[in-house]
């Protein structure tokens, strides 16, 4: 078994959360590449993670947390900015994130930045998330999918706060066509293919995604499961049933299981294969949403098959 890179930022989420009765925020390491390359680590992958992470106590906190969690930190750079917030508000367990901090930390990691070595090495490469709106990790993203010998996974994990004015969405639209035009696997949810593709059902999302060039389609549709479109047809796949306390950080989960399962067995001959990994993906998904926080709410192998005897 290999390892993986994931590209992307590194933050601190302020969690809407009370205490005593009073409103407080309570301080979570995330991000969404950080939560994969965290769901990852706890699958028992080996993986780097590779972003800009600013040089203030956050960061180094935000280091310590992935070390203690496994994850490698060969490919992270730090630069001179203080940590970026994501401050998120809940109605139910979906979280609803407004970001903070200029200039952010995560973007700024450019293309000579990369570790040309780490990356080119790699099994699986993951690329993704929110950096993609910033020209300089843009620029690296594409660097490193350029000069990968490996597996390419994609997810664009939009945040519609962060778009700017009307053609914003349009270049994003770009974006998201020419990595996953390259990529073997391409992971969204479907807020992501309401917001990107407003007039297409997440059926034809899939099919779309598929007929630009990537392998397999993963669209993601919380309590009701996923969409698996890794062939012609488009199938569905159930997710367990769960007492959903806090959703921060599923989808995210459901990527990492995803590279997890690549890096244990490669990528799957058939559809079948992929229908079977995204159903343990959805269950490793239901138990992070039992409990709060996101990365630290990652589960190891062993926990989910508690959780979930098959």
């Amino acid at each position: 078994m290999g390892y993986a890179v994931v590209l992307g930022e590194a933050l601190v989420d302020l969690l809407d959360a009370e205490c005593d009765g009073q409103p407080v925020y309570r301080q979570a390491i995330g991000g969404g590449p950080l939560n994969v390359a965290v769901a990852v680590a706890r699958l028992g992958g080996d993986v780097q993670f590779v972003g800009s992470l600013g040089d203030d106590a956050l960061a180094e906190r935000i280091r310590a947390f992935l070390s203690a969690a496994g994850v490698g930190l060969a490919g992270a750079v730090t630069v001179p900015a203080p940590t970026a917030l994501a401050v998120a508000t809940f109605a139910g367990p979906e979280p609803d994130f407004r970001f903070y901090g200029e200039p952010r930390s995560y973007a700024l990691l450019g293309p000579d930045d990369l570790d040309v070595a780490l990356v080119e090495g790699a099994d699986v490469l993951y690329c993704g998330s929110i950096v993609l709106l910033d020209p300089p990790v843009l620029a690296a993203a594409r660097r490193a999918w350029s000069i990968a010998g490996a597996l390419r996974v994609f997810d664009p994990n939009v945040r519609p706060r962060l778009l700017g004015g009307p053609g914003a969405l349009a270049g994003l639209r770009e974006v998201v066509a020419e990595f996953a035009a390259g990529a073997h696997l391409v992971k969204l949810s479907s807020a992501d293919a309401r917001l990107l593709y407003p007039d297409e059902p997440v059926e034809g999302v899939a099919a779309y995604l598929r007929e630009l060039g990537a392998g397999t389609v993963v669209v993601t549709l919380g309590a009701d499961g996923a969409l698996v479109a890794a062939a012609e047809d488009v199938v569905r796949i159930p997710a367990p049933k769960v007492a959903a306390a806090d959703a921060t950080g599923a989808g995210d989960s459901v990527m990492g299981a995803l590279i997890a399962e690549l890096l244990t067995a490669g990528e799957p001959v058939d559809p079948t294969g992929w229908q079977e990994r995204v159903a343990f993906a959805l269950r490793v998904a239901g138990l992070v949403c039992e409990f709060p926080g996101g990365a630290t709410a990652m589960p190891t192998r062993a926990a989910v098959t508690a959780r979930f005897p098959t």
